[in-house]
């Protein structure tokens, strides 16, 4: 969608202040309420209730300002996905930093899942916003595999801090194929089916991973 122009604002110039505070300091806010609005939107009423009038009017912004940000839905949508999938990452980092120096070498899986357990419990709309919508949704699902790397990136960090790790190959391998796996397990946990407890489902995703990390295939192909 083609991008409105907006007019601009009188003190348009770069680095000049009005009420004590910049141009782009204002833009700057203003996307934020605009991101604010989208998560709300898509962690509680889905992809479909996210339209520009509804962020619009959640946010307390006009159309103006949201063109000002945004090219139109699409750019809103990735916008929100990847700011709560920065967070989800930062999160995991800070969990397996904290643990880096732990003797337990499986410390870092546990570290992790429990941290994102806990991201997860902390805002239930992150858990839509993440994990169930891009099924409903194309923008979110490309982005959804955009972000794969990433994700796979912090697995395999873990993986290759266990004991007789498998190569960087099936390290990737295992890594990719877990995010999939994990997904589902936390989807299904989210839904309660089966109920289980938060202990529980750290005790089983952790198990998941390292168990997981064994899986070699470098000795069948030649």
């Amino acid at each position: 969608m083609t991008r409105r122009s907006s007019t601009p604002e009188p003190e348009a110039a770069a680095g000049r202040r009005w009420g004590g505070t910049t141009l782009e300091s204002r833009q700057a806010a203003r996307r934020a309420q605009l991101v604010e609005a989208g998560v709300e939107l898509l962690g509680t009423e889905g992809a479909a209730g996210v339209t520009v009038r509804a962020v619009c009017r959640a946010s307390k912004l006009s159309e103006r300002y949201f063109y000002e940000s945004f090219d139109g839905r699409d750019a809103l949508l990735r916008a929100v996905h990847a700011q709560v999938a920065g967070e989800a990452r930062a999160a995991i980092s800070a969990a397996v930093a904290a643990h880096a120096d732990a003797e337990a070498d499986e410390a870092l899986a546990h570290a992790a899942v429990a941290a994102f357990t806990a991201f997860l419990e902390e805002d239930p709309r992150r858990g839509r916003v993440l994990l169930s919508e891009s099924f409903s949704d194309t923008v979110l699902a490309r982005h959804d595999i955009e972000l794969v790397p990433t994700f796979a990136a912090l697995l395999v960090a873990q993986i290759t801090a266990l004991p007789d790790a498998p190569d960087a190959t099936d390290a990737e391998l295992t890594a990719v194929a877990l995010l999939g796996a994990l997904r589902n397990l936390y989807l299904a946990w989210l839904l309660g089916e089966p109920p289980i407890s938060t202990a529980r489902l750290n005790a089983h995703a952790a198990a998941l991973v390292i168990a997981a990390a064994r899986v070699s295939s470098r000795d069948a192909v030649d």
